[in-house]
């Protein structure tokens, strides 16, 4: 069975639901204040028997939009903003923390055209920019090649598709696992893995599976800040290869495979190569947080969590520069 990230999973529901002769209702995280669930861009569908798909808050507003959808408490036209946890009392009722707020843009799909066209994009692993007006209500698609999240008086805009890759050095059972979580955060997966019977792509559905050498594989993948690089082979000959390239890279994260005393001999061969104690520092080994992981499965979750983690931190400094500029 496919997997499939959050935004897939609500497009594809939203085009079963318009060919059973629903009119579903998008609705969109616009923007957000203090302590909020989901981030803005989250999306959730719903629809007048009550079904709805994904989430906006994690439960509670989920349940009240429903509510008032049923009862016809939603404004007349669309597309209409709400606002949910603008006092205390509300914010209290609705679950939401201490001074959390959310504004929502609610949509009404009326053809599943466009959502295809969407899909299709995605689908080719093209990174494509959704654009509401606020005015007129008109979503239209644009391509991009890397974007943010904007919102502003005159439109929103959401990035759909994997404009955050991942690089995958050995083909192993624990990068199949890491793949997995990966394909579901949305990360364009890119498995690379020189020894021939190695890399089955049955277990790597919807990731590309390259057969070169990890140098080679660094070198035209991961060439701006939004790729991470994790070496997963236990053979340093191949891990060596791949992160010497990385740690001189703009990749966010990388990381490696290995216990402590492995990683400590890797750092020592890397220096020897010529790597710089900075360029060291980036170097996340062993790979992934010290939740006491042993089994693959485990193992793969610290890695996405630490990960997560990293992409968080580097979203926000990517922010703050556009900003500043």
């Amino acid at each position: 069975m496919p997997l499939y990230s959050t935004d897939t999973e609500v497009l594809r529901t939203a085009v079963d639901w318009l060919a059973q002769g629903h009119r579903p209702l998008l609705v969109t995280v616009a923007r957000t204040w203090g302590s909020s669930p989901r981030p803005a861009g989250s999306l959730m569908l719903m629809r007048g028997d009550g079904q709805y798909c994904g989430s906006v808050s994690g439960g509670c507003v989920e349940q009240d939009l429903l509510e008032r959808y049923r009862a016809g408490e939603l404004p007349d036209s669309f597309p209409t903003l709400l606002d949910y946890g603008i006092d205390r009392a509300e914010a209290t009722r609705l679950g939401l923390p201490c001074n959390g707020r959310l504004e929502l843009l609610v949509e009404e799909l009326a053809s599943a055209e466009p959502l295809h066209i969407l899909l299709q994009r995605m689908a080719e692993r093209q990174p494509v920019a959704r654009r509401v007006c606020l005015r007129t209500g008109e979503a239209s698609l644009h391509p991009v090649a890397v974007g943010e999240f904007s919102y502003s008086d005159t439109h929103l805009q959401k990035i759909f598709g994997p404009d955050w890759h991942m690089l995958l050095i050995g083909a192993g059972q624990l990068s199949a696992y890491v793949a997995q979580i990966a394909l579901m955060l949305d990360y364009r997966v890119i498995v690379c893995d020189p020894r021939s019977d190695q890399a089955d792509s049955a277990i790597f559905g919807g990731c590309e599976i390259v057969a070169g050498m990890p140098d080679d594989a660094v070198r035209e993948w991961a060439t701006h800040p939004r790729c991470a690089v994790i070496a997963l082979t236990h053979d340093p000959k191949l891990d060596d290869m791949a992160l010497l390239d990385a740690l001189a890279s703009p990749a966010f994260y990388i990381g490696a495979i290995g216990s402590k005393l492995n990683c400590e001999k890797r750092r020592e061969r890397l220096k020897s190569l010529g790597v710089s104690p900075q360029q060291l520092q980036r170097l996340h080994a062993p790979v992934g947080l010290p939740i006491g992981s042993h089994s693959p499965p485990e193992i793969a979750v610290s890695i996405l969590a630490e990960l997560t983690a990293s992409r968080h931190r580097a979203q926000q400094a990517q922010h703050d520069a556009a900003s500043a500029a």
